[in-house]
């Protein structure tokens, strides 16, 4: 963990608790495993003083329930006390997989249901926690981030509400545009990304790799994600390229105006490893299509980097288009829930984020800078080091 001296030295916050919401509990667990190993193992100045009760755990999830009534309306209840606590409630919006009875009908829960449970929750802790920050990998209506004529302003409008419930923090990861955080100027708002995590899976995966300009390039497949492009590509030392979407916008399908064509703006990539990174993958047409004309520009191998797989019309697709040899692998992270058969697919690889988060949470619980974890540009270097000296015995 980078600066673990300040993290000996630190004083924390308030005692640390986590509400693990149902969307997220595998993730919540392996998080609070983490964290009760990091608390064992450091060094802390303060951990013994009884001014700071509780700082070594072996368990720092709280119990709470969210039922619901037969007529689908539901509420939130905290099994514990949780006054005077760092309170972090972690979230998965995502999580289709869940669901719940109404009117006799068996209901999914949608990313709506799992805000208002949240809500719930903080509605129930607000006045007792000494702090409460809400962990949202997959930001609540993120892709709804700005106004084009008469629409709903729903992301902004989500970070103000919780505000105003009495949310202190907003962690996020790849948000879809960060500028949302504007909504709420006072609050805190800190927007991580896994390229670290990308890099490690892909290297301790991947045993033949050239990570130079010559042999590699990363491109962005849109105009969106070209920023994550650029410096995924600066790190690593190679060159960048991207597509962009041309649209046809004299009609709108499925609420948005339909994909003709992408264009490719780059250098040649013939006979390169390319590596496609992006913040999420929806239905998956597009990340499809651009592998498909990646290989049809003699691309090496084609990997695909993206925080978010949710992955909305099934995998049939990229079964497919990985037997036509469209691409090589696909990485996505554990932030979201992740289909239980895409685990078995022989393409897919998980870049797990689960210790990551948890050092978040451990140095956000003794306020101290989370400047190299928002920028691991050292750690990104050293590995790729390591890699191209063929030091492959080493576990990044």
């Amino acid at each position: 963990m980078p600066n673990l001296l300040e993290l000996e030295n630190a004083m924390p916050v308030a005692p640390l608790k986590i509400v693990a919401m149902p969307g997220a509990k595998q993730l919540g667990e392996r998080i609070n495993e983490y964290l009760v190993a990091f608390r064992r193992e450091i060094n802390n100045v303060h951990r013994n003083d009884p001014a700071f009760q509780g700082y070594i755990e072996d368990n720092y999830l709280v119990k709470y329930q969210t039922p619901r009534f037969g007529s689908g309306e539901g509420k939130g209840e905290l099994l514990e006390s949780i006054r005077g606590k760092d309170l972090y409630l972690l979230v998965d919006v995502c999580n289709h997989s869940l669901t719940y009875r109404m009117h006799g009908y068996v209901n999914h829960m949608s990313p709506d249901d799992h805000y208002q449970d949240l809500k719930r929750i903080i509605a129930a802790a607000t006045g007792k926690a000494h702090r409460i920050n809400v962990i949202m990998p997959f930001m609540y209506e993120g892709r709804q981030h700005k106004r084009s004529g008469r629409e709903s302003l729903d992301c902004a409008y989500a970070l103000e509400e919780l505000s105003a419930m009495g949310v202190n923090n907003f962690i996020t990861f790849d948000a879809h545009d960060p500028r949302v955080q504007n909504a709420t100027p006072l609050c805190g708002f800190d927007n991580f990304t896994p390229n670290y995590q990308f890099a490690r899976t892909l290297l301790n995966n991947e045993d033949d790799l050239i990570i130079d300009k010559e042999h590699t390039i990363v491109i962005s497949p849109d105009e969106g994600a070209l920023d994550r492009a650029i410096y995924f590509a600066t790190v690593l030392g190679v060159d960048t390229g991207m597509f962009y979407k041309r649209r046809d916008y004299t009609r709108i399908v499925n609420g948005k105006n339909p994909i003709v064509a992408h264009e490719f703006l780059g250098d040649n990539i013939d006979g390169k490893d390319v590596i496609i990174i992006d913040d999420m993958i929806s239905s998956g047409d597009s990340m499809i299509d651009t592998s498909r004309q990646l290989k049809e520009m003699n691309a090496r191998r084609v990997f695909i980097c993206c925080t978010f797989g949710l992955f909305t019309n099934g995998l049939e697709a990229f079964d497919k288009a990985y037997e036509k040899g469209y691409f090589d692998k696909v990485i996505t992270t554990n932030l979201t829930y992740t289909l239980p058969e895409l685990l078995q697919r022989p393409y897919y690889l998980q870049a797990d984020m689960s210790k990551f988060t948890a050092s978040i949470i451990d140095f956000m619980n003794h306020d101290t800078s989370l400047t190299h974890t928002l920028t691991p540009t050292d750690k990104i270097h050293e590995i790729v080091k390591l890699y191209n000296a063929r030091k492959v015995d080493i576990e990044f």
